[in-house]
């Protein structure tokens, strides 16, 4: 997901501890329709979460987890239902709504003859940000900055994909299956930035197939036999 806007791509020497870059908020979507051709993924699919809250997204393989989040996310568009974004009282637009989410997907690829560290500072200019807490995010996370992204492990890509979501201070989480590939010291730092972001007052909307011991009391179960089946 490359959301560029105009902006002072000047970088400063040190970058800032990530904190969210949130206020008040309210996310919801309703009656979402999506549909492959005759089948349809999506039936009419509702949900909301709030500043401090998560919802977690629930269902088996092909019950529709990922194409709702790619929805959400607007890397696809849904052929019926809306999604709103209202902050400070205000409704955000399409665009401010895509700038505002940090998407954490297994579609989330890199450029692989560039070094993690290079691909960020790549994705910072396009986003038009003056300074990028990603450095220390990778650190954080333990990845090799200069390492290549084509050499790196599939837990290691995760823990990249992480701090390219959490790069903008997303006012709005999007994970999908956000803990696949993890090892128990990777699962254990991206757990704590969750909670660092919702402590903050972001939001999240959180996709997996199985249980992954989240507190929350927003859950949304997505059934592939209501649905017909979906990613």
């Amino acid at each position: 997901m490359i959301l560029p806007r105009e902006g002072n791509c000047s970088r400063t020497s040190q970058p800032a501890r990530y904190t969210a870059a949130v206020s008040t908020s309210s996310f919801r979507f309703d009656q979402l329709t999506y549909s492959y051709g005759p089948r349809r993924v999506l039936d009419r699919v509702a949900g909301t979460t709030e500043s401090g809250e998560m919802l977690l997204i629930e269902g088996s393989n092909g019950s529709g987890k990922s194409t709702l989040i790619r929805c959400l996310a607007g890397l696809q568009r849904p052929q019926a239902g809306s999604i709103q974004w209202i902050d400070q009282g205000r409704e955000l637009d399409d665009v401010a709504r895509r700038r505002g989410v940090g998407w954490v997907g297994p579609d989330l690829s890199f450029y692989e003859a560039l070094s993690a560290a290079e691909n960020l500072d790549f994705f910072a200019r396009l986003r038009g940000l003056a300074e990028d807490p990603a450095v220390e995010i990778l650190e954080r996370l333990g990845v090799p900055p200069q390492r290549l992204v084509g050499a790196l492990s599939s837990g290691m890509l995760q823990r990249l994909r992480w701090s390219f979501a959490l790069q903008h201070r997303p006012g709005m989480l999007l994970l999908d299956e956000p803990f696949q590939n993890l090892d128990s010291a990777g699962e254990d730092a991206t757990r704590a930035l969750l909670r660092q972001h919702l402590e903050a007052g972001g939001m999240a909307i959180v996709a997996s197939p199985i249980d992954l011991g989240l507190a929350s009391g927003r859950r949304l179960v997505l059934d592939p036999t209501r649905s017909g089946g979906g990613a």
